[in-house]
């Protein structure tokens, strides 16, 4: 054991070393960072891992039948989306998918039982603009929404504004999902009843857990790490359907929020990490996307969590999350400054 120790100690330090070398430009504190990201995101996905294999046999839903519901899911065409829109069709949904080009789901449709129940907008989550423009064209054709699953997302990458002025990650993943929820609330609250509310489902992230958000610096101008401002994102996501939730039950509105881990799953999304190279090793480790599927569908039909709305969930049971995520002051905080950078005030959100 303390060969092993030892071996594990070395190999760590040669590793920082090296890491120290190749990042000696940068001032010595946003090293320190970039690598206690590393690190933790690392321990991070690595508990993921273990949740995924140990919890293998309660992760399963019984998919019941949602006849004449509407469901909405950004993206939706690949990976874990396309599973969670193969379930929702099961469960005889209308599912109104946003992707960027809706003229590619055609050939999708084909593929997928009760296919002919898919409807599919133009949606592009770089663009607060393209979001409004598809909530508009949304509840033109359906007024009442009984789910929206905000799904798409992106995972690292270079550090790029969107013409609104964000950090791409941070859009993308939490600043255009929250501005698509307010959008979407009127109708998911006129559908929703207490004894069987509407649901919003944030797809979120064990990610999240080495994060925090940087309320000085949201879109992280002073100094971009990606993987910190991937965690930021995701834990954005977890944070807001925590607040949002509370918002509408201290207003007895028939809306549930969740969000969801749903595990560690071989998409595409890891196509800009060190697993890129090593197919055969994600095939034998991570999840495919018919079972990271599960939990997010567990989400959106499970009747056990109506009374534990803002639940954050993993491999169909609630799920670890950090400290930070818990903080009410800080949810609060989160929901301000987002509403602030989308645009709206805070007592109009969710309403026509």
């Amino acid at each position: 054991m303390s060969l092993l120790i030892t071996s594990a100690a070395i190999t760590i330090t040669i590793a920082s070393a090296i890491y120290w070398y190749i990042n000696r430009h940068k001032p010595i504190k946003h090293i320190l960072s970039e690598l206690r990201y590393t690190i933790d995101m690392q321990g991070a996905g690595a508990g993921g891992l273990i949740d995924d294999w140990v919890s293998v046999w309660i992760n399963k839903i019984e998919l019941p039948d949602a006849s004449n519901k509407i469901a909405v899911i950004t993206g939706g065409a690949r990976g874990i989306g396309t599973e969670v829109v193969r379930g929702l069709l099961k469960a005889n949904m209308t599912v109104i998918m946003g992707v960027r080009n809706p003229n590619s789901v055609e050939k999708f449709i084909e593929t997928m039982e009760n296919g002919k129940r898919i409807r599919a907008f133009p949606l592009d989550l770089l663009s607060l603009e393209s979001v409004k423009k598809f909530a508009d064209s949304v509840l033109k054709e359906f007024p009442e929404i009984h789910l929206l699953v905000n799904n798409a997302g992106i995972m690292f990458g270079d550090y790029k504004l969107t013409k609104d002025g964000f950090e791409t990650q941070l859009a993308v993943n939490h600043l255009s999902h929250f501005y698509l929820t307010h959008l979407l609330l009127p109708a998911l609250k006129r559908s929703g009843r207490m004894e069987e509310p509407s649901r919003v489902v944030n797809v979120s992230s064990c990610a999240h857990f080495p994060g925090k958000i940087y309320f000085d610096d949201i879109n992280m101008k002073e100094h971009y790490d990606t993987t910190a401002a991937y965690a930021q994102s995701k834990l954005a996501q977890l944070m807001t359907a925590r607040h949002i939730n509370k918002l509408l039950e201290d207003k007895d509105c028939p809306v549930k929020c969740y969000s969801v881990h749903p595990g560690i799953v071989d998409t595409d999304l890891f196509e800009k990490t060190n697993f890129s190279s090593l197919p055969w090793l994600r095939r034998m480790l991570f999840k495919t996307p018919e079972k990271g599927a599960v939990s997010i569908l567990y989400a959106c039909f499970n009747k056990d969590i109506l009374a534990k709305g803002g639940l954050y969930i993993s491999n169909c049971k609630e799920g670890f999350s950090n400290r930070f995520s818990k903080n009410e002051k800080h949810q609060e905080k989160l929901f301000q400054l987002s509403c602030d950078l989308v645009g709206i005030q805070e007592q109009n959100f969710g309403r026509n």
